[in-house]
């Protein structure tokens, strides 16, 4: 007998579910079955007609589709998203799309990691969302109008290895479900939520310490000017309530949470606290302050700057990783930014070299960003002092030249000021009008290293 050889191909493939189905046919089973046939006759099939897609199979509540781009499958896929949110369905989907290798049956069903990818994105995706993994990302980023949110690795159930995800959004920067959930998008710089923290006391007075201790690391986390930090009135809608951090970040439009409780026992008090990613919901960090239960203010204020002295910098590591992973042609002036700060932070000639082309690159496209150009002006500089200078006469020019061009962008940014107030000193050597500027970036955010370093 001849062994019949498997045939398989690559495909994209689009997976489609309806949120909530068991329950919806639980209250109006004939009205719930009635909608799902109208969506697929008159919305998701005349759709993949449209992209060349062909339908695999339906099952109760769901559909499996075959592409064969990526480009056609995320069409058809927003397309399919924006036209139930347009309209009076009762109905949401979740949509997963995949690109790999499959089986192909005999009937033509199809088969294997290709298939079982595409349904647990599905599984996981919002409600009235898309998910894709970073093979349809790659192949499709920068050809459609559509933004993408990176929701990080996701361990996917029965598959061996975490697959990277993405969102779609539809537009540049608003997601298909935006009509639906009324969720506002996240802003174009690091974004954060500080929850109120839990009393574990069972004290009323500690109540009030915790509550005031969170206002304060907000008003300290709002003086980092690259920090789009929520306020206290958005953030404490959530107090004493059991919350899902994923919900809390799309409901608030913040990429990072922080959370805590606060614990009182024989004259200490203990605080812990923990900051999430909120679009993958991986913890970046977690730390524990235990203190003498003394004078109330100070020990508010101390465990202010603790707390936010430990974050911020796990912050901006977060997110000059996330700016590595970037594909190049789509790199931001903040993600160039990003990607000077370790170039600058290795202190030797090549890395300085580095960070100056990216600085250069990231004023190009954003001449009027403040930081970027401190950090150049600071480079410039630091070329001069460790003896790096080809032409130190023109290093010297541009370090003055670009923290000038910093202040007159923003001289009330804390890290701008000092990093300039640190060049004007070495390059022009007027010493007391700069160390007036320094002061004042202290006191502006007296929880910056920046401003004391410098």
């Amino acid at each position: 007998m001849t062994e019949q050889r498997v045939q398989r191909r690559l495909a994209a493939i689009l997976a489609a579910d309806v949120v909530g189905y068991s329950a919806l046919m639980q209250r109006a089973e004939e009205a719930t079955y009635a909608e799902f046939e109208r969506l697929q006759r008159e919305l998701v099939e005349p759709s993949l007609s449209r992209h060349d897609g062909r339908l695999i199979k339906t099952t109760g509540d769901g559909a499996l589709a075959e592409f064969a781009s990526p480009s056609a499958a995320v069409r058809s896929a927003v397309e399919i998203q924006e036209g139930i949110a347009s309209g009076r369905s009762s109905l949401k989907l979740r949509i997963g799309v995949n690109l790999g290798e499959v089986i192909v049956a005999a009937d033509g069903d199809l088969f294997g990691d290709g298939i079982n990818i595409a349904v647990r994105l599905e599984g996981v995706a919002d409600p009235g969302g898309i998910l894709i993994s970073e093979k349809v990302y790659c192949e499709i980023e920068g050809k459609l109008d559509v933004g993408f949110e990176d929701r990080g690795e996701q361990q996917l159930k029965n598959i061996a290895k975490p697959i990277r995800a993405y969102a779609v959004c539809a537009g540049a920067h608003s997601a298909p479900t935006e009509g639906l959930s009324a969720a506002p998008p996240l802003p174009d710089k690091p974004s954060i939520a500080v929850l109120p923290f839990e009393n574990m006391s069972g004290d009323p007075e500690q109540e009030y310490f915790a509550d005031g201790m969170v206002e304060e690391m907000i008003t300290a986390l709002s003086r980092f000017k690259w920090l789009f930090v929520i306020a206290r009135n958005s953030s404490f809608t959530f107090k004493g309530k059991a919350v899902d951090i994923k919900e809390v970040g799309r409901r608030l439009g913040v990429r990072y949470v922080l959370e805590g409780s606060v614990r009182k026992a024989a004259g200490k008090i203990r605080i812990t606290g923990q900051l999430i990613d909120a679009v993958t919901g991986t913890h970046i960090w977690a730390d524990r302050f235990e203190r003498d239960l003394s004078d109330i203010f100070a020990l508010q204020d101390e465990v202010t700057a603790a707390v936010v002295s430990a974050i911020e910098p796990k912050l901006l590591q977060t997110e000059i990783a996330m700016a590595a992973r970037r594909r190049p042609e789509n790199l931001t002036a903040y993600d160039l930014f990003l990607r000077a700060l370790p170039q600058f932070y290795l202190a030797t000639r090549e890395g300085n070299t580095e960070a100056i082309r990216l600085a250069r690159r990231a004023l190009e496209l954003d001449p009027r960003f403040g930081p970027v150009a401190a950090l150049a002006g600071n480079c410039h500089m630091q070329n001069v002092l460790q003896d790096y200078a080809i032409d130190p006469q023109f290093e010297r020019k541009e370090a003055v030249r670009l923290s000038r061009l910093a202040l007159s962008v923003d001289d009330s940014d804390p890290d701008t000021l000092a990093r300039a107030a640190a060049i004007l000193a070495f390059m022009e050597g007027d010493c007391e009008s700069e160390i007036e500027m320094a002061d004042r970036a202290v006191a502006l955010n007296p929880n910056s290293f920046w401003a004391w370093h410098c």
